[in-house]
């Protein structure tokens, strides 16, 4: 099993995490995020009484936390979670955003929509019933979209006993599953946690019920873990948002003024380093980089910036700005790892929308390998894709996108697939 990466705890303090709880029907995952609020004190006083009135009228003698991400009206007659829920809360050193991922199969394209965003991903067991077939799913979508850090928390201890055997058998019973696909693996981080979310059990507070767990409370290991798993030694990619050309400005400097604005999704870059504009190749350097209105020197990953080049290049919103040498090409053809988000099944004979960082192409589905089955992780033939089906295939581009392969840049390894009729989002991507 592996550790979190040791990092200095002030390295994190203002940092954001993103993180995810999934798992099977009935776990408790949204209501480990609201003992999470509860016992961080972040929930206002009004939803506290919301909630509160809400569990009386079900019948409840406690307060039933689950009730502050389940938001929908149908979630809450009926107990379960349908969507994704986003919650914000702080400790006072780290800020954090949680999305509850539904544990039904059919939502099965909502929870990948939660991890594409994540960073980390709890992935919760009943302690009664063990390794289940969503837990197998969960986990395996979380490996499919990048999430290199995994918290595996066995909940419900106290239905049990606290029984250190029945935990540890889990945890065994998991790390084969996760060796079985690729998921323990060094680049992989997987931590075991047992608890009881309804009772606060190794939560936020470590109580007296389970004194053979020496390890971190959940909290702790949340604290402590990386916010992100971007590599500033990652090649510069710089998808360009918009070119900024002031003409009506009465400041006759402006009318000069050329600069292109967008995320840095990777790489750093300085003041002087060479540059290729792709997809058409045009060189230059980089004369000044703005952040609002201060001059910088350099800029890194996540940064929001205007780039000023050196010469006048013929550049618009969807090129990309790499530097020069980078390992990066326009294709027309991509293959990916591609799951259906649509109820209307994907038709070979249609011409779809591939929107990749902030350009877009027309595209033709070219081979559909196979789809898998995540239940068994079987491969299965298929000339269609049906909602919430993952599949490996390949499309076809009217116009050459610059892509990385997802598992080296998520930003550039990924894309969404829009309906050109409806322009709805039907599918999301992961390039091979």
């Amino acid at each position: 099993m592996n550790t979190m990466q040791n990092t200095k705890q002030t390295q994190h303090n203002d940092s954001l995490l993103r993180f995810m709880t999934c798992g099977s029907v009935d776990d408790g995952k949204s209501t480990l995020i609201g003992r999470l609020l509860f016992d961080t004190k972040t929930i206002l006083a009004d939803t506290l009484t919301q909630i509160s009135n809400t569990s009386k009228k079900r019948g409840m003698q406690a307060v039933d936390l689950s009730l502050l991400t389940d938001g929908l009206q149908a979630e809450r007659e009926q107990g379960i979670t349908i969507d994704v829920a986003y919650r914000y809360f702080s400790t006072g050193t780290r800020k954090y955003i949680i999305a509850d991922a539904p544990g039904h199969e059919q939502y099965t394209r909502n929870m990948v929509t939660a991890a594409s965003t994540a960073n980390l991903a709890i992935i919760l067991i009943d302690a009664r019933r063990g390794v289940l077939t969503q837990t197998r799913r969960h986990s395996y979508l979380a490996h499919l979209v990048g999430i290199q850090h995994i918290v595996v928390a066995v909940n419900k201890m106290d239905l049990i006993n606290y029984d250190q055997a029945v935990y540890d058998k889990i945890c065994a019973d998991y790390l084969a599953f996760a060796t079985e696909i690729g998921l323990q693996r060094d680049s992989h981080d997987i931590r075991f946690i047992p608890m009881s979310a309804l009772n606060g059990d190794m939560l936020v507070d470590r109580l007296e019920n389970m004194p053979w767990y020496t390890g971190e409370t959940l909290l702790e290991m949340l604290e402590k873990a990386p916010a992100s798993d971007i590599d500033q030694s990652e090649e510069f990619r710089f998808p360009v948002q918009f070119v900024c050309r002031p003409h009506a400005s009465s400041d006759a400097a402006l009318h000069d003024f050329r600069g292109f604005m967008g995320r840095i999704e990777s790489g750093d870059i300085a003041v002087g380093d060479a540059v290729t504009v792709l997809p058409n190749g045009y060189q230059s350097k980089v004369k000044a980089i703005q952040l609002g209105e201060a001059q910088l020197q350099s800029a890194q990953t996540e940064q929001s910036v205007t780039l000023l080049l050196e010469d006048e290049i013929d550049t618009s919103r969807g090129d990309m700005i790499v530097k020069t040498g980078s390992n990066i090409a326009p294709v027309k053809h991509i293959e990916a790892f591609v799951c259906w988000l649509s109820e209307t099944p994907m038709s070979p004979a249609r011409t779809y929308v591939i929107r990749h960082t902030t350009r877009e192409s027309k595209a033709k589905v070219g081979v559909i390998s196979y789809k898998i089955d995540v239940n068994t992780l079987e491969q299965q033939a298929t000339t269609d894709l049906k909602m919430n089906d993952i599949a490996r295939m390949s499309f076809k581009l009217a116009q050459p996108l610059m892509v990385d392969s997802y598992t080296t840049n998520r930003a550039t390894g990924a894309f969404i697939v829009i309906d050109e009729s409806t322009n709805n989002t039907v599918g999301a991507g992961m390039i091979i």
